[in-house]
């Protein structure tokens, strides 16, 4: 995943919070409504998203127990330095997915990205890094914790990746995309997810228009995408945290259904195909 040296950077759609502290708790107990996500910690370790619809939520804190985040403007200016550093690639990486957007949805609105370990405050209630990437919609953010993409290889069996990380984020934006579409509420949990993993391949499939990488994603590059959405398929999450596949408990659809949903979404290039209900 090569930058373009000469591409430049918008740190400030990232806010970086380092270790915030206090993580460790399971689950999502502490979002409101109580949700909790089947397997408590275990599946909080997974690319989870968050996909309440939260259209009135009072106050959206700023993250970090009022903390400011550190300017990551320095540091992270063109492509060659996210060549260089895994936080500038996250920036690199998120300015062309919302590049992308940009062009596509009318009025798109940017949601940034935070970084941080440990637990901090976020619209949707207390979040914790061991939840793994997620959406709040109740105050546009894509919350990520870089450690994650570690356990995602020691325990999920990911090869992991650049790309794979890059997969991650864009299913992200892809539930950001849903949020300003009204479509976070508009099918099942599983339909939803697919539908960000379609859009993370749509942005895949053109992300070279979008003059921040030297040349279009590589096969390989694709190949890490597909094999960190089969990773993360519930029924591979099931199997190796219970020892059993329960279909009826499915969320984010099975590893065939998300590589599917990816696939279908990088070979057509469009939006329009990544309809919800179509990719089960």
């Amino acid at each position: 995943m090569d930058f373009r040296d000469q591409a430049d950077l918008d740190a400030s759609q990232v806010e970086d919070y380092g270790d915030v502290g206090g993580g460790g708790f399971s689950g999502f107990s502490g979002f409101p409504g109580g949700i909790i996500f089947g397997g408590g910690g275990i599946v909080g370790l997974i690319v989870l998203v968050l996909v309440l619809v939260l259209n009135n939520v009072g106050d959206t804190p700023e993250p970090g127990h009022g903390r400011p985040p550190a300017n990551l403007t320095a540091q992270c200016q063109t492509g060659r330095d996210a060549d260089q550093s895994e936080k500038c690639r996250v920036v690199g990486v998120v300015n062309s997915i919302q590049d992308y957007w940009k062009k596509e949805i009318s009025g798109y609105r940017p949601a940034k990205t935070v970084l941080y370990s440990g637990r901090l405050r976020t619209a949707c209630g207390s979040a914790s890094s061991s939840v793994g990437p997620f959406y709040c919609p109740g105050d546009q953010r894509v919350y990520l914790d870089l450690g994650f993409f570690d356990q995602l290889r020691s325990q999920f069996g990911a090869k992991g990746g650049p790309f794979a990380q890059a997969y991650v984020i864009a299913h992200e934006y892809g539930h950001h995309v849903q949020k300003l579409l009204g479509a976070l509420d508009a099918g099942s949990s599983v339909a939803v997810e697919l539908q960000a993993d379609c859009y993370a391949g749509v942005w895949a499939r053109n992300a070279i228009e979008t003059g921040f990488y030297e040349q279009p994603f590589t096969s390989a590059e694709i190949a890490e995408a597909l094999d960190a959405a089969a990773a993360v398929g519930d029924d591979r999450i099931q199997q190796r945290t219970t020892g059993r596949i329960d279909p009826e408990s499915f969320t984010h659809g099975s590893s065939r259904q998300r590589v599917a949903a990816f696939t279908r979404g990088y070979e057509n290039g469009s939006p329009a195909d990544c309809a919800l209900g179509t990719l089960g």
